[in-house]
């Protein structure tokens, strides 16, 4: 068989299987309504995710610590720690504040000019803004690096607080985790629907199927125009997913937009990424063309013309 005659025939085959489908509007609407919200859901919460995460603006990654020296260390020596600090691996930033800038800014802030007044000496120690990489940030990093500063002779206390950073980051963990479960699950939902449709129409067609094998037709090539079929179910429903996606945003945005304004932000929703959409519509089209080849393979080996 040469080329032309193969690619003709799946032509072919995917015409007529988009006919078909043309034929049966409302049938064919509600099953890519189906596969539609199947493939949205899980898709609207890995964009739930990632909005989240540019509207917080990373802070999930900015982990930091103050590391306060004692009272009794020279400026000049607070100076080489922190450079000490900085030439450590796993540091992003090591800066020193020292003692008089940082009764500046309480006196600044605070409220309490007149009480420091009184006061016949600085209380405040020299202190260093530790930041640490993003590649060691980890709490197990963060705890290594919490002891590597406690064991400075010059070192009075080591503030570390990062249990709202393993919250959010846990937080987020546990939506991306729910995001791949409800991909799977809903996934084999599509998987269902597709093959349950493909086994109607096997049935509906099973006079043309049998007269086709009576004259030589292949499984594979009985098969053919079914697969097809899936495949345009899986297309049709992640358009309509990504229609969906895309409504959500343009719904939400301007309450969103308000929200944000409030909080001093600019940020605005974002609708599906590239990597998204390729996903969608990898996905879409794969478990549309498995669906209906697993119901075409099983049924189809049952139905041979009748003597």
């Amino acid at each position: 068989m040469s080329l032309s005659v193969f690619g003709t025939r799946h032509v072919q085959a995917l015409l007529g299987s988009f006919g078909r489908l043309a034929r049966n509007p409302l049938a064919t609407a509600l099953t890519l309504l189906v596969i539609g919200l199947a493939l949205a859901l899980p898709a609207a919460l890995d964009l739930f995710v990632s909005n989240a995460q540019v509207a917080t603006g990373g802070f999930g990654q900015a982990v930091d610590m103050s590391v306060y020296l004692k009272t009794g260390v020279p400026l000049a020596q607070a100076r080489q720690l922190a450079a000490d600090a900085r030439a450590r691996p796993g540091i992003a930033r090591a800066t020193l504040i020292p003692a008089q800038e940082g009764l500046k800014e309480f006196r600044k802030y605070s409220g309490f000019g007149a009480a420091l007044d009184a006061l016949p000496s600085n209380p405040l120690p020299d202190v260093l803004h530790v930041v640490p990489r993003a590649s060691a940030s980890s709490a197990a990093d963060l705890e290594s690096l919490r002891r590597y500063f406690t064991a400075w002779p010059e070192v009075d206390v080591v503030q570390l607080d990062t249990q709202w950073v393993l919250r959010f980051n846990a937080i987020l963990a546990v939506l991306r985790r729910l995001a791949v479960i409800a991909a799977a699950l809903l996934g084999a939902g599509v998987l269902a629907v597709v093959g349950n449709t493909i086994r109607l129409e096997i049935l509906n067609r099973r006079a043309e199927i049998e007269v086709t094998k009576l004259v030589g037709g292949s499984n594979a090539f009985v098969r053919r125009p079914f697969l097809y079929t899936g495949l345009l179910y899986g297309v049709g429903g992640a358009v309509l997913a990504w229609v969906i996606l895309e409504a959500a945003v343009l719904i939400l945005d301007p309450s969103v937009i308000t929200l944000a304004q409030l909080y001093g932000s600019r940020f605005a929703l974002q609708g599906p990424s590239r990597q998204v959409l390729g996903a969608l519509f990898g996905g879409g089209m794969g478990l549309g063309w498995a669906g209906a080849w697993i119901s075409a393979h099983r049924h189809l080996r049952s139905i041979e013309p009748r003597a």
